[in-house]
């Protein structure tokens, strides 16, 4: 008879001492659970250091750990600060020129990077080179002409923003035929294809950044970049004021509007 009551009750004492424990335990998971959740949202989300590595040109990069062309990049970058440039008139240009300029681009295959180009060539100064070059994309007569656009006494369509484009992507589009490298197409519309392919035949080297040519040339392509990081990211290159320029939508309008 006892065995028969001492079976049942050492059950029930079972229940009780795991009820308790569970009793115990089930708080404290859920004391941890909030102050998880708690934690969690007292943390905050670190910018990406900026780092020279980051940078690029129609997504070309720079060599990883070339000190000369670290340096040289650092340069050429902190003369296009606002401290240095103390103007925003890129910025206003930029905002004007690039609905025009990214559609005719994209249409011809030719990286986005590129709308810098005339922003290096005559954003920063106005006017006719030394040597004849005139317009947003900076064309020679002669080479204006070969690719569509009415130069003479009349009428110079080099200052037609659309037209010039139209005719850039197309010359552009040929020295990628040629270079089958985006900085060297760069580096090819300032200095000349002819140029280009005899130094890269004397210097037997391909790579832009590794190459030595002259003072403006060497440079052209590190100004394309800084130009692309101050619109890209202009509070952290002093630019207070400015909203960064990454894209435009192309529209109807776009494609239509035609900058004298």
């Amino acid at each position: 008879m006892l065995k028969k009551h001492l079976i049942p009750c050492t059950v029930i004492l079972g229940l009780l001492v795991m009820a308790k424990v569970f009793a115990y335990k089930l708080p404290t998971k859920v004391e941890n659970l909030k102050k998880d959740n708690y934690t969690n949202s007292e943390k905050k989300t670190e910018e990406p250091v900026f780092s020279i590595a980051q940078l690029e040109f129609a997504e070309e990069t720079l060599p990883i750990g070339d000190t000369k062309v670290t340096h040289k990049m650092k340069r050429t970058l902190a003369s296009f600060s606002y401290e240095n440039l103390q103007t925003t008139r890129l910025h206003k240009k930029a905002a004007e020129w690039f609905p025009v300029i990214e559609p005719i681009l994209a249409a011809y295959g030719i990286p986005n990077d590129f709308k810098y180009v005339p922003l290096v060539e005559s954003g920063l100064r106005a006017g006719v080179s030394p040597k004849g070059a005139a317009g947003f994309w900076q064309f020679m007569p002669g080479t204006a002409r070969m690719y569509g656009l009415k130069v003479n006494s009349k009428v110079d369509e080099r200052y037609n923003l659309k037209k010039s484009t139209i005719a850039a992507a197309k010359y552009i589009k040929e020295l990628y035929d040629v270079f089958d490298s985006w900085t060297l197409v760069a580096a090819a519309y300032n200095v000349g294809d002819n140029h280009m392919r005899r130094q890269i035949n004397r210097q037997k080297q391909d790579n832009y950044f590794k190459m030595k040519l002259n003072r403006e040339t060497g440079a052209y392509v590190y100004k394309l970049i800084s130009m692309k990081e101050i619109l890209e990211n202009p509070n952290r290159n002093g630019y207070k004021n400015q909203k960064a320029l990454i894209a435009f939508k192309q529209t109807e309008e776009t494609n239509a509007t035609t900058v004298e």
